[in-house]
Order: structure tokens, then C-alpha cells, then sequence
């Protein structure tokens, strides 16, 4: 990993550092020279942003959103207020183009920028400033846009539409993951790869903010940012399998959670937490011989869950005999 700071800045030709003599340097500011979507599904009115980029963390700089209201991509030299800036005006009532008008115009150092835009409504604008380094481009479509700038050639930003066009019977997120291996795969960053991030955000507003974002998922650094992310998608997936299977315990529904339990230890068996809390769903149903096989193998390959399963009854987890809780435990 690189560590680009402003001794790097140093030896770029000092007619780029004395870009816009008079104006905003934005050269001083961070890089996120990187390929990115903003997406909406018509089905279910979720909003999506999806990054990549040869550039630590792009997820904290590029990537925002708020449910009921729309998304935001900031990125090449790039300026974060148009993130929050732009979902306050747009939670304002104000669409995806005119928010983006208004604040390129107040910009001074919009010649360096690359925003993309889309409301809650599907209405979507972008924006590339005419010194964002080549291959640098955006395309507009059907409640999406994409975006890119530094690409190895002019085919990245094709390719990106042509996945999202092409992926419409995916989820959202699925859907977004598509096109950012179709831009890698058609050339990517001219530098290569190192961060990623994916969010998702609801259709609607939502009541709590730790509720806004249905996924927020963000590979900082990695050799192989697409494939972590998507590993992190999936997981996403399974965990949220276990909770429905959880949400299906508290209705006393036990065919629902152990058919969402079974869905999620399918798809990571090798995760120990999805098999133990299904063992607990077990032995709470008195169906304590299943229950034991899958503890036996728990425990077998880290007893600290033996010491957690001891825990359990006094935090009402596990409601068993003292008969079969000292099975459980003699494993």
C-alpha cells in the first residue's frame, strides 16, 4: 500500500500545481480517482452506491446516502461536502440535477470533479470536470449512473452500463457488484486496485438512523478488493438469514428459523456461530440429541463456546434440565 501525501504532490509539473491561478487549489485535496455507480431499483425503490478505486478507504470519502432521499458519488479530486450537502438538499424536495447544478456552480474547483446523483424519485445527474485525468467519463441511464476517471482506457464506463443494463433481474446490491467487475474487467484504474465500498439504502425513510443503511459494507485495503467484497456480501446474506431465523424463534415459528438457520450455515459452514446457534434453537425445542451433535462439533474446534454455552441459562438463552444441560455441557 502506498502512502500518498503532499510531499507526492511535490513532483507533479508545477503548471498542474498552478492549476487555475486565483482559484480553489484542489490538488491540496484528497485523491479518489476511481470507477462508481449510483443506482436505484424501480421494483423496490432502493438506492445504491458501489466504488472501487487504487486509493486506501474510498469508501469513506466517495459513498453516500440516506434512505427516502438518494444517493451521492464524489470522487476524483474530490470535495466530501457534496455528499451531505447534496442529501440535504435533495431531503429538501429539491431533484437529483438541480441539487447538482447548484452546487457545481459554487464550486470553484469543479474543473477536478466527478459527482454523480440520484434522488428517491430515480432522477439522476453527473457531472466531469474537464481536468479530471482521462480516461475520464460518465454515462447516464434508467435510474442509474456511472462514472469513472484515471481508467486504462475508454471502455470501462461502456462496460459499466452495459452490466447494470444487462443485471436487471439481480438485487440491487448483487446488481451493482456486477458492474464493478465489469468495469475491472474491462480495464479498471490505470494504477490497479486496492478499496472498495458497497451501501445500500432504503426506499423510504426510516425511522432510527442505525436503520438507514439496508448494507454498508467496506474493504479499505486489499490485494483483491471486488472479490473481498463480494465474500462480504455474501456474508452479509447469511447473517441476515440467522436473524430472520432469531426473529422466527421469538414467534415460536421453529420451522421458519431452523429452514433460516440451515440457509445461512449453507452458505458459510465453516462459521461456528451460525452452527451453535442453531444447536441452541435445537435443545430450546427439546430436540436435544440434534442439538448435541452439532454442540459436540462446536466445541470440538473451540471450547470457548462449551464456557459461553455455561452462560447461557442465566442470561435465559438456553432452557434445559439440569439433566441435559449437563449432557450439553459434557460433551
Amino acid at each position: 500500500m502506498k502512502n500518498y501525501n503532499i510531499k507526492a504532490l511535490l513532483m507533479l509539473p508545477s503548471a498542474i500545481l498552478m492549476f487555475n491561478a486565483g482559484a480553489q487549489n484542489i490538488y491540496k485535496e484528497k485523491f479518489a480517482h476511481t470507477f462508481s455507480i449510483v443506482a436505484r431499483d424501480k421494483v423496490t425503490g432502493e438506492m445504491a452506491v458501489g466504488v472501487q478505486s487504487h486509493w486506501f478507504s474510498v469508501g469513506t470519502m466517495v459513498s453516500w446516502g440516506k434512505s427516502g432521499v438518494g444517493v451521492v458519488a464524489t470522487q476524483s479530486f474530490v470535495d466530501p461536502a457534496y455528499g451531505p450537502g447534496g442529501l440535504n438538499l435533495m431531503s429538501e424536495g429539491k431533484g437529483a440535477k438541480e441539487v447538482l447544478d447548484q452546487l457545481v456552480s459554487e464550486d470553484k474547483g469543479r474543473d477536478g470533479r466527478q459527482v454523480a446523483m440520484l434522488d428517491a424519485h430515480g432522477k439522476v445527474a453527473a457531472f466531469t470536470g474537464k481536468n479530471c485525468i482521462a480516461s475520464a467519463n460518465h454515462i447516464v441511464g434508467d435510474n442509474y449512473s456511472v462514472q469513472a476517471n484515471m481508467m486504462l482506457n475508454d471502455a470501462v464506463v461502456p462496460a459499466m452500463a452495459k452490466a447494470f443494463e444487462e443485471n436487471s433481474s439481480l438485487p440491487l446490491a448483487d446488481r451493482v457488484l456486477k458492474v464493478l467487475l465489469a468495469a475491472q474487467a474491462a480495464g479498471g484504474d490505470i494504477r490497479g486496485k486496492q478499496s472498495a465500498a458497497l451501501i445500500v439504502v432504503n426506499a423510504k425513510p426510516v425511522a432510527s438512523p442505525w436503520l438507514d443503511k439496508k448494507i454498508d459494507i467496506r474493504v479499505d485495503d486489499h490485494a483483491e478488493p471486488l472479490v473481498e467484497l463480494q465474500r462480504l456480501l455474501n456474508l452479509h446474506k447469511a447473517y441476515e438469514h440467522l436473524n430472520r431465523g432469531d426473529e422466527a424463534m421469538t414467534v415460536n415459528d421453529m420451522e421458519l428459523a431452523l429452514k433460516e438457520y440451515a440457509a445461512a450455515e449453507s452458505m458459510f459452514p465453516e462459521n461456528l456461530e451460525m452452527k451453535y446457534w442453531k444447536a441452541v434453537t435445537l435443545a430450546n425445542n427439546h430436540r436435544i440429541d440434534e442439538a448435541c451433535l452439532i454442540f459436540k462439533n462446536v466445541f470440538s474446534e473451540d471450547d470457548h463456546w462449551r464456557e459461553l454455552t455455561r452462560r447461557l441459562p442465566k442470561a435465559g438463552l438456553l432452557t434445559l434440565s439440569e439433566r441435559d444441560f449437563a449432557r450439553v455441557i459434557g460433551l
